[in-house]
């Protein structure tokens, strides 16, 4: 399931042409249930799993949630001081006015410029983490499942084992069980083979 974030912001001014300035923002990300064998829905609990892969499974969706936070705020952080640029980007006012704007201009840009350059570190460290990380889960899984198959088959020698003896011990049963039985022994004595 994807869900598609949208920021639609309409900034009180007007241009010189009389139409409304607009900021729009896409954001698209997999917030959860995606996936083989997982069940859907963002919260983060796996519905009748138990086990590592939940658990893992948990604990991405948790760390997903905390990534599309940082992402949400980053992305505020950038709409509003854009928006606060845009409502003081006056030229009617006195010069001392002018100043005080230019230099909130200035910091509500360079505060934009710290949202934008916060977001390209995400991104960084989510290319990271899906590099890195996903070979090491990847190679963590193999090696889980290769432990348990062959648990899984040496409970199966066991059984396979198990049933060897039984076998053998109630042909041995049926076998002496036959011998002393008197049909066997009419047939020798009347000759019939």
């Amino acid at each position: 399931m994807t869900n598609k974030l949208c920021i639609l912001f309409y900034v009180g001014r007007q241009t010189r042409k009389g139409k409304p300035i607009k900021v729009s923002h896409s954001l698209k990300m997999n917030k959860g249930g995606g996936g083989v064998g997982h069940s859907g829905g963002g919260g983060g609990g796996v519905q009748g799993n138990t086990g590592p892969t939940s658990a893992a499974y948990a604990a991405a969706a948790q760390k997903q949630k905390n990534l599309l936070q940082r992402v949400d705020n980053d992305i505020n952080n950038i709409v509003d001081n854009f928006s606060y640029l845009v409502n003081v980007a006056r030229v009617n006012d006195p010069r001392v006015r002018n100043s005080q704007e230019a230099f909130m201009m200035e910091m509500r840009a360079a505060r934009m410029v710290q949202a934008a350059d916060t977001l390209l570190k995400l991104v960084s460290e989510l290319k990271q983490t899906a590099i890195f990380s996903g070979f090491a889960s990847l190679n963590e899984h193999v090696e889980q499942r290769t432990i348990e198959f062959n648990q899984q088959a040496e409970r199966t020698d066991r059984m396979l084992a198990r049933i060897g003896e039984e076998a053998a011990a109630s042909l041995k049963e049926l076998e002496s069980h036959y011998y002393s039985s008197i049909q066997r022994t009419n047939k020798f004595e009347t000759g019939d083979k």
